[in-house]
């Protein structure tokens, strides 16, 4: 408890509480609001102008910003292509406006312009780094080969990139990108004769962007966050605007044309995994990017929106659909655990006891009807059911540590839930259910030689690798707790973790053994998993090491192209994973904000809705100060903290909204 009781601090807390009450005058702290990255409006214009991409006859490029005009001019004879490429500045979302003045034919045909839009410069090329049609097969159909098509016509107009057609199935338009540059050329395809022209002249007024995600301007923060490293508050803010990209109403021309269209969740507000690509909301990535939304923004309709259709396409053997992809088919044998544990999110953090009330028999469905069918009943493992796969689509078939680490979990808060409705059979059954599973892991999948838990306990191809997700997991779950043994399973597996799979740009998610499984693999940083390892540094009093690994990730995202938004993973030196088909803006990568208000700042919700909680800060030793906001139902959780120069200890503020309570734990 550290040197102040409990008790004390209560009261301090409701002294502080009633202060609040009786002086709801004093200024508000708006030293935060310099971090914001959102932009100030819907209609979004764009920052720059790259000159060296700039070829042909092109007049005035810098009018696009100024808002004088820029002239595309190109004769029969000319084989320079006029190209100007506009930077946004970061990664947008949303739907390109161009504002025409004029356009001159210069053959049959008006003259034609092709867009390619792109989150790095490394990918912009002749065409997009993704469009929706790389992906499209025959309904929705693919409309485009990469790049956006606009037949400009003879008088002032706006054009917007509305997704479609201008003539049955020519010049045609993806619609909406997430991108931060966008390259403008005067070209036209072969196949759109005769209604383009490679030919003629093109006067464009302005270039803007109709803003289509969630607008995260300082006016929507209900929490926020700083602290005495500059990075770090950034960085909070960077993973709050990377979930707001993806977050969006759900837009059926506008998701994952392989079969995520959905009647029910269509004019919806949801978390779309990316801005650029899938553009569909999945369960597993909401276990991150929902706690961004929480901790940031008092909207929690988007993640319950996702967890409620899925729950409603529940199918009889018990397993919850991953997303609305494949027509809600898609088999991927972890995501039904992350709808419960993303179910207890939602409760503590925001309150909705309806909620759980609602879906709690599909809760029971997944556990005692889908995962008791595929646990190997001598060891107490989760088995992968065949032809199912994972986040990664990692091929481990059998009992991996994660499947099990993420079941422990998982029944842990599914006895809670149960315990707050009064299930106390429920929750009995799933705690006893949970200790055999962590006896299991413990037996059967540690590797004493290593000091971590392998992958699987196999034997073949990939079996002598250690992963980051089992291990970070096991940990958060308890597993590692207990055991009546003296061995340090959590500190030896940190340990490993540190020697075996540490990168300049963060912690690989597989040891060297993994590249069995799939090439590249021990390069390879998944920020998404990275959350998982960084919260089990914090739990294990580990926070130099735990704010090193945020520094070493997020450090290395922040100066790679697009800058601000948080990648969807990193691969061999520091790389984009999957070159430009990977997301720069992806909502399952924003741990960090989550970990800095849960750990650095230290707050935690101990019963629903913030009715109770703890604050707690564990911060690294080099930082000095931290203060922030948490919102809940009942108002701000303000906390800030000091570190004594003198003995180094903190001194810790809390102002609490009326009606709850809580502790505060020094570290």
């Amino acid at each position: 408890m550290g040197n102040l009781k409990s008790l004390s601090l209560y009261g301090l807390v409701l002294f502080q509480s009633a202060l609040a009450q009786c002086c709801k005058t004093k200024k508000a702290d708006t030293s935060w609001h310099q971090y914001v990255r959102a932009p100030t409006s819907n209609i979004v214009k764009p920052k720059s102008i790259h000159s060296n991409y700039t070829a042909g006859k092109v007049t005035n490029p810098e009018g696009l910003l100024s808002g004088n005009s820029t002239t595309l001019t190109r004769g029969k004879n000319d084989a320079a292509v006029p190209t100007i490429v506009i930077d946004f500045g970061q990664d947008v979302v949303g739907l390109l406006e161009i504002d025409f003045a004029s356009s001159t034919n210069a053959s049959t045909g008006f003259p034609g312009l092709k867009l390619a839009f792109s989150e790095t410069l490394e990918f912009l090329g002749n065409t997009s780094d993704f469009t929706r049609s790389n992906s499209a097969g025959t309904n929705p159909p693919k409309l485009t080969s990469g790049t956006d098509q606009i037949a400009v016509k003879n008088k002032p107009y706006t054009w917007v990139n509305q997704w479609g057609c201008e003539h049955g199935s020519q010049v045609c338009a993806d619609g909406l990108h997430g991108f931060r540059y966008v390259k403008i050329e005067l070209d036209a395809l072969s196949g759109d004769a005769p209604y383009t022209s490679s030919y003629g002249e093109v006067v464009i007024k302005s270039v803007k962007l109709h803003w289509s995600a969630y607008l995260g301007t300082p006016d929507t923060y209900s929490g926020w966050f700083e602290c005495s490293d500059k990075d770090l508050t950034q960085w909070w803010y960077d993973g709050s605007y990377t979930t707001e990209l993806g977050t969006d109403v759900f837009r059926n021309n506008d998701t994952d044309p392989r079969g995520a269209a959905s009647a029910s969740l269509a004019g919806k507000w949801v978390l779309h995994d990316g801005a650029k690509r899938d553009r569909d909301p999945y369960m597993g990535d909401l276990a991150v990017a929902a706690l961004t939304a929480y901790v940031t923004h008092d909207f929690p309709e988007a993640a319950r929106n996702v967890m409620e259709d899925l729950a409603r396409h529940q199918r009889d053997d018990g397993w919850i659909p991953p997303a609305s992809i494949s027509n809600y088919a898609l088999k991927l044998f972890d995501y039904p655990l992350y709808w419960i544990t993303c179910g207890w999110d939602h409760v503590m953090y925001t309150g909705n006891m309806s909620y759980i009330q609602t879906y709690y028999p599909v809760l029971e469905k997944v556990l005692d009807k889908y995962y008791v069918a595929h646990t190997d009943n001598t060891t107490s493992l989760l088995v992968r059911q065949d032809g199912y796969g994972d986040f990664a689509f990692i091929p481990r078939d059998g009992s991996a540590t994660y499947y099990s680490a993420l079941y422990v979990l998982a029944l842990n808060r599914a006895a809670e839930l149960a315990t707050l409705l009064s299930k106390p059979a429920d929750a009995s059954r799933w705690r006893e259910r949970a200790a055999k599973t962590s006896a299991g892991v413990l037996e059967h999948l540690w590797d004493a030689s290593a000091g971590a838990f392998y992958d699987r306990k196999c034997s073949g191809k990939g079996c002598s690798a250690h992963a980051q997700d089992g291990n970070s997991l096991a940990i958060l779950a308890g597993i590692t707790s207990n055991s009546s043994s003296s061995t340090k399973y959590a500190e030896k597996a940190l340990a490993y973790l540190s020697k075996a799979t540490a990168k300049p740009y963060g912690h690989a998610f597989y040891d060297a053994g993994g590249n069995e499984l799939g090439t590249g693999f021990s390069d390879r940083v998944y920020p998404f998993i990275s959350y998982f390892e960084t919260a089990a540094r914090f739990e294990s009093g580990q926070a130099d090491s735990a704010v090193a690994q945020i520094k070493a990730t997020y450090g290395h995202m922040a100066v790679g192209d697009p800058g601000i938004t948080m990648w969807e993973g990193v691969g061999a030196n520091g790389s984009k994973y999957e070159g430009g088909f990977t997301s720069a803006a992806h909502g399952w990568s924003t741990g960090v904000t989550p970990l800095l208000t849960t750990y650095v700042l230290g707050v935690k919700p101990l019963k629903p809705g913030f009715k109770e909680w703890v604050v707690q800060p564990r911060p690294s030793k080099d930082l000095t100060w931290a203060k922030g906001v948490v919102p809940t139902p009942y108002g701000p959780l303000s906390v800030s903290w000091q570190r004594n120069q003198t003995d180094g200890k903190l001194v810790v503020s809390v102002t609490a909204p009326p009606g709850t309570n809580g502790t505060v734990i020094k570290p």
